[in-house]
């Protein structure tokens, strides 16, 4: 029996042991997920597990530390063509270090961060008010605030056959007979940037054809949509320049590296850092479409004064 998904009022207030009036409660004041639809209360059951793991407290520390650096760096969290081609640069260009990444979603990285599994987070996590990203998530996961060094930003949306024969134009067109679409997993960013668009245009993922078929990874949304297994599904602008697909933009996201203050002026992740200023990666970010670099290998965390940033260019 396949479990079930969306929880009523009565459901949650069961999973947490509390009255139903209480839901409401927390609603309000604690920012449980949930979405009314038709007069009713919904809560997605993976949205209120995350929620409570995130409201707990001393969260226990792990049993271990980091190695001191000796060569390898361990990048964590989100997937991203121009990561890659920049781990592939820097294991090129510095051949006596070796820099690795694990493919966890946003938020995996940020776990892995606690638990000193990486170096580095990778993350790109809209918080609520649609304006910033990552800081909120990282208060909640951490003890300590990481420092956090821009990456990029890049352009997020909904990647289309080419000449978008289903006439899609955006979220509200998904929920149309007979359209299929591919998704991205739970606690990565594109995810959820997906589920907010979806819940503006009044739209339960639960009802799309294909909503649960979650790849790891943006190439492999946009190679479900050449094939044509798929209409449509988010992705980064990168992904359907590569692919010749089209692509209907959402937003410009910014992109960020997560690092313990401890191990920050590590050897190897200022030496990776520093590539982020060298012409030889700057000519990998202007071959793909959908990159901006002007805040690229800048600390947006901590920084005493800092500019509200736009989300479009």
């Amino acid at each position: 029996m396949e479990e079930k998904r969306l929880l009523n009022t009565r459901e949650v207030a069961r999973l947490l042991d509390i009255n139903e009036k209480m839901v409401y409660s927390l609603i309000s004041d604690k920012g449980l997920p949930g979405t009314k639809v038709t007069g009713k209360w919904l809560f997605p059951k993976h949205l209120v597990e995350q929620w409570l793991e995130n409201q707990t407290l001393n969260y226990p520390k792990p049993a271990h530390q980091l190695p001191p650096y000796h060569g390898l760096i361990i990048i964590a969290g989100s997937n991203d063509i121009l990561l890659e081609k920049t781990i592939n640069l820097f294991n090129q260009q510095y051949p006596d270090h070796l820099a690795v990444f694990g493919n966890l979603g946003s938020m995996g990285g940020i776990r892995a961060l606690r638990r000193n599994l990486c170096h580095i987070a990778s993350s790109h996590l809209l918080q609520e008010n649609e304006e910033e990203y990552n800081f909120g998530f990282a208060r909640q996961e951490l003890e300590q605030m990481p420092a956090v060094v821009n990456f990029c930003r890049r352009e997020q949306g909904l990647m289309v056959q080419k000449g978008n024969p289903r006439g899609i134009q955006g979220a509200k067109d998904l929920a149309k007979k007979g359209i299929r679409i591919v998704n991205r997993p739970l606690g990565t960013g594109t995810r959820l940037l997906f589920d907010m668009e979806l819940e503006k245009a009044g739209i339960s993922g639960e009802h799309l054809q294909g909503y649960g078929n979650e790849l790891p990874k943006h190439l492999d949304v946009g190679m479900e949509i050449l094939a044509g297994r798929a209409d449509a599904g988010p992705g980064i602008r990168a992904v359907a320049g590569m692919l010749d697909l089209d692509f209907i933009p959402w937003r410009w996201e910014r992109f960020d590296f997560l690092i313990s203050k401890d191990r920050f002026f590590d050897y190897g992740i200022q030496l990776f850092l520093g590539l982020l200023h060298e012409d030889s990666f700057r000519g990998l970010a202007k071959k793909l479409d959908g990159y901006d670099l002007s805040l690229c290998g800048k600390i947006v965390f901590p920084q005493k004064t800092r500019e509200k940033e736009k989300t479009s260019l």
